[in-house]
């Protein structure tokens, strides 16, 4: 799948030149460049709208996050507008077509969609890699269970940990040392 992404990407610009050949040969060159001005104009137009926008949401979810609430607001919206306020910028037809897609509100709700649906099948892979991996490795996935059982606390029942149990290694190394506060205050 990378190989292909960059093989795309590196073929994007003779497309997008091959285009604007054929688009100029049949509306001429001075009607392709004022589109292709136009379409960069509100490609700046969006992305300054978005910048405010970003900012304020951005502000939001960070308000939201020190409270402990869920942002009212979501960041792939703002996400989109500007990806698509850059798409609008480069300068050519075939990103033009993908920046007004990822720009009209029609379109963002399917957009939003593919994408949560990608970012959900995409984690759940991650997530499966991940417990192969530590299952290859011998080490206890968290919450799957581990040598006390899927149900251990530590510190047993009372909360308070056992004077005469230790921790069983996991691996790695151990810096044994204290905590002292900095209270310049």
């Amino acid at each position: 799948m990378p190989l292909l992404t960059v093989l795309a990407l590196m073929a994007l610009p003779f497309l997008e030149v091959w285009l604007m050949i054929v688009v100029g040969g049949q509306i001429g060159v001075p009607w392709t460049l004022a589109a292709l001005v136009s379409l960069m104009i509100l490609g700046v137009a969006v992305l300054r709208h978005t910048g405010r926008a970003f900012r304020e949401v951005v502000q939001q979810a960070d308000e939201a996050m020190r409270t402990g609430e869920q942002p009212r607001k979501g960041l792939l919206d703002p996400l989109m507008l500007m990806a698509g306020g850059i798409l609008l910028v480069v300068p050519g037809f075939l990103t033009a077509a993908l920046g007004i897609l990822m720009v009209t509100p029609v379109t963002r709700p399917a957009l939003r969609w593919v994408f949560a649906g990608w970012a959900r099948r995409r984690m759940a892979k991650t997530q499966e890699r991940m417990q192969e991996e530590f299952a290859a490795r011998g080490v206890n996935v968290p919450g799957q269970g581990g040598p006390f059982g899927p149900n251990f606390t530590p510190g047993g029942p009372s909360g308070r940990p056992d004077p005469g149990t230790e921790r069983p290694a996991q691996g790695g190394r151990v810096i044994k040392g204290h905590f002292e506060p900095d209270d310049k205050d």
